[in-house]
C-alpha cells in the first residue's frame, strides 16, 4: 500500500466510481493475499441467553426477564449443540447471549470449563459489552475479569458490540450500552494478555460515513499499538423486526464500504465478507472488493435472523461460490494461522 489516508482523505473514497474503488482494494487484497486463496471456518453460533438488559434499538433479539419467549439454554442443550457441531466438522464455537442480570462469571467458568473437558474446541466466545458486564456484576478489573475466562477456556474474543465506534450515535441507539473507549480498552486488555480478537462494524442504522471513518480510525490506532485483531468484518443493519427501523443496506453500498475498509485498514491482514447479511452472491464479489476470508459455514445464528436476514449457506455452497470464481477455497483455524483441508 502507498500511504496512509486520514479520515478527510478517505471521505474521498465514498466519491470514486465503485468500479474503481473495488480495483483499488482488489489490488491490496492481492498484496497481502498473493496464494489465491479464500478462507472460511466451520463453526456454531450458540446465543446461550436471550434476557438482555441493555435494549438496543438496533436489536431484534433481546427480551426482558419474565417475557414468555426469554432463555437461558441448559449447560446439557449447549454440549448437545457443540456435539453436533463437531460431528458436522466445526473447530469453533461462538458463545454469546445478552447482558443477562443473573449469569455472573461463575456461571461462564464453569460452562467453558465442561465444554473443554468434553470437547477439543476452539472458544472464540463472548462480546466486550459481555465483558464489561460480567466485571462489574462480578465487581472485577477487566483484565481480571479475562484472564479468568482465560483461564476457563475461552480462548479469543469476537468483535461483537461494536457497531459504530462513535458515542454520539452509541447514545442514540443503544444508550444502554457500554462507550466506544470500553469496548476498545477490552479489546486492548485482551491483546495485552496474550487473546486475540476480531473487530467488527454495524452500518446502515442512520450513522454518517464520517461516523463509519472514526470508527476504522479508532480499530486502526488500536492494531498500530497491539497487532491484536486477526480480521475485520462489516457487516449491514438488519432493520426487521427492530424499535429502530429503517431501510436495508443495498449490494452496492455494502460493496463500497467493505472496500474502503480494505484500503483504510492498512495493518489489519483480513477482512471477512458478509454473506449472513447480503447473500451468497454480493458475498462472492465482495471476493473482488477487498475481502479474503468467507466467513463461517454458521451451523447456527440467531441474532441477525430476529432482525430479518434470511439467508443460509452449506459447506459445498460456500465452497462453490468460492472456486466458481477462480480462487482456491480453504477451511482455516480462528486465528487464521492453519489451514485444515483444502478444495
Amino acid at each position: 500500500m502507498e500511504r496512509r489516508y486520514t479520515i478527510d482523505e478517505a471521505i474521498g473514497l465514498f466519491e470514486m466510481g465503485l468500479p474503481e474503488l473495488g480495483a483499488i482494494a482488489d489490488g491490496i487484497r492481492w498484496e497481502i493475499h498473493p496464494a489465491g486463496r479464500v478462507t472460511f471456518v466451520i463453526d456454531r453460533n450458540i446465543n446461550y441467553t436471550n434476557i438482555c438488559t441493555s435494549r438496543c434499538k438496533f436489536c431484534a433479539f433481546f427480551r426482558e426477564k419474565g417475557d414468555a419467549d426469554a432463555y437461558v439454554l441448559s449447560k446439557e442443550e449447549i454440549m448437545s449443540r457443540i456435539d453436533e457441531a463437531v460431528r458436522l466438522g466445526a473447530t469453533q464455537i461462538m458463545l454469546q447471549g445478552g447482558l443477562n442480570p443473573d449469569l455472573g462469571i461463575e456461571y461462564l467458568e464453569d460452562l467453558f470449563r465442561t465444554i473443554k473437558s468434553r470437547f477439543q474446541i476452539h472458544l472464540h466466545s463472548l462480546s466486550p459489552p459481555e465483558i464489561v458486564h460480567i466485571s462489574r456484576t462480578s465487581n472485577m478489573s477487566i483484565k481480571e475479569t479475562l484472564s479468568r475466562l482465560k483461564d476457563a477456556g475461552l480462548d479469543s474474543l469476537p468483535g461483537g458490540g461494536a457497531e459504530i465506534l462513535e458515542d454520539n450515535f452509541r447514545r442514540r441507539v443503544s444508550p444502554g450500552k457500554i462507550s466506544a473507549s470500553e469496548w476498545l480498552k477490552v479489546m486492548e486488555e485482551a491483546h495485552g494478555i496474550g487473546m486475540l480478537t476480531t473487530a467488527t462494524m454495524m452500518f446502515g442504522a442512520g450513522e454518517s460515513i464520517r461516523d463509519r471513518l472514526i470508527h476504522l480510525k479508532q480499530i486502526r490506532d488500536l492494531q498500530d499499538r497491539t497487532h491484536g485483531f486477526t480480521a475485520f468484518i462489516p457487516w449491514t443493519y438488519q432493520p426487521e423486526n427492530t424499535e429502530l427501523g429503517g431501510r436495508r443496506v443495498g449490494g452496492a453500498e455494502y460493496l463500497r464500504m467493505l472496500a474502503v475498509s480494505r484500503i483504510f485498514l492498512d495493518n489489519i491482514p483480513n477482512i471477512q465478507a458478509s454473506w449472513v447479511t447480503q447473500g451468497l452472491k454480493i458475498a462472492q464479489i465482495a471476493l473482488f472488493f477487498g475481502a479474503n476470508d468467507i466467513g463461517s459455514t454458521m451451523i447456527e445464528e440467531n441474532v441477525v435472523r430476529a432482525a430479518g436476514a434470511r439467508f443460509r449457506a452449506s459447506l459445498n455452497e460456500l465452497v462453490g461460490l468460492i472456486k466458481e470464481v477462480g480462487f482456491e477455497a480453504c477451511q482455516r483455524d480462528t486465528l487464521y494461522t492453519r489451514i485444515i483441508r483444502v478444495w
